[in-house]
């Protein structure tokens, strides 16, 4: 039913795009039979906002991967860098955020652990629509800033790490199962603001996965069957995740290429001080404009991510045949 939808929608939009330029069209004719030039403004601006959408419309048919049109489980977790991590940290959530918003997506915060001084430590959403994957299976990574912090007394530079990992949202039709005797689950107090419920109760939950050795913890909703429930899904999707890495992986084997081990590499440096700029370390991508970024702007790097990805799965294989 989700599949049928999702081509019921696909196959609506372009339907009424054609119907759309169609009418353009017609309206473009009758404006040259009778010599009318009060209509160029309007039949230019439809011709701007077409061709957009076409071009919007054109990019999404390549996101074809098996997950690329679900929900995207994204996951921030401060690194190196003391204080300065953790509001970098919250920096990053707030910026996949924004660009959520700015899309018409939703950004449900499923668990969230805040820092010792300010930022945070670690937080989990989900970010909810069209190919929500696709577009931010490109963030998986190292993010790291340099800026002069404002926790230093002496304002001095610092360097700040933070890890991004990206999951498809899995669902109960998935072929990875997760059998109830490989689990180990743990019941503990949440940490953190939450009131005298948090501090009396043990409501979080540790779900351990022992053939992979998974770990998801999650305290943030006030009981503990909701906080276990978001955890399965959580892991779910991790397991979905490690199963696409191990596939991956062969394919690239099968072909003769060399396998790197992207989860743990810098993907991208983002430079408040002394200049203005953000760096994709894998496309060379380049923005004076960090702080649009950091602001939500996120679209011109994404698709240079995944044109890039395009590009490579289209080139020749260098196999020794």
């Amino acid at each position: 039913m989700r599949d049928l939808a999702v081509l019921r929608g696909e196959i609506q939009t372009w339907s009424d795009l054609s119907d759309n330029v169609s009418s353009t069209v017609e309206l473009f004719a009758l404006a040259v039979e009778e010599d009318d030039e009060t209509l160029s403004e309007q039949l230019r601006h439809d011709l701007d906002e077409y061709t957009q959408s076409v071009n919007a419309l054109e990019f999404e048919l390549q996101l074809s991967g098996e997950y690329d049109d679900r929900a995207a489980i994204l996951y921030v977790k401060q690194g190196a860098g003391g204080v300065d991590a953790q509001d970098w940290a919250e920096m990053l959530l707030r910026m996949y955020t924004r660009w959520a918003e700015r899309r018409g997506f939703g950004a449900d915060v499923l668990d969230f652990t805040p820092g010792d001084e300010a930022g945070i430590k670690s937080a989990t959403i989900k970010i909810d629509g069209k190919f929500a994957y696709g577009y931010l299976r490109s963030e998986r990574g190292v993010h790291r800033l340099v800026r002069l912090s404002p926790f230093d007394a002496d304002n001095r530079r610092h360097t700040s790490f933070a890890l991004v990992e990206v999951l498809p949202e899995a669902d109960e039709s998935e072929e990875v199962k997760i059998k109830q005797d490989d689990l180990r689950v743990d019941v503990f107090r949440a940490s953190g603001n939450g009131g005298q419920n948090v501090q009396k109760n043990s409501t979080a939950i540790r779900l351990t996965h022992l053939p992979t050795n998974l770990v998801v913890a999650v305290q943030n909703e006030r009981s503990q069957a909701q906080n276990r429930e978001v955890a399965m899904r959580i892991l779910l999707s991790r397991l979905v995740d490690l199963d696409m890495q191990k596939k991956a992986e062969e394919r690239a084997k099968l072909k003769g290429e060399h396998v790197s081990a992207e989860f743990g590499r810098q993907v991208r440096s983002y430079v408040q001080h002394p200049y203005q700029m953000v760096k994709d370390h894998r496309t060379d991508f380049q923005s004076n404009d960090a702080q649009a970024i950091l602001d939500g702007d996120l679209d011109e790097l994404l698709k240079s991510y995944l044109t890039s990805q395009m590009e490579s799965a289209s080139a020749p294989s260098n196999a020794i045949r």
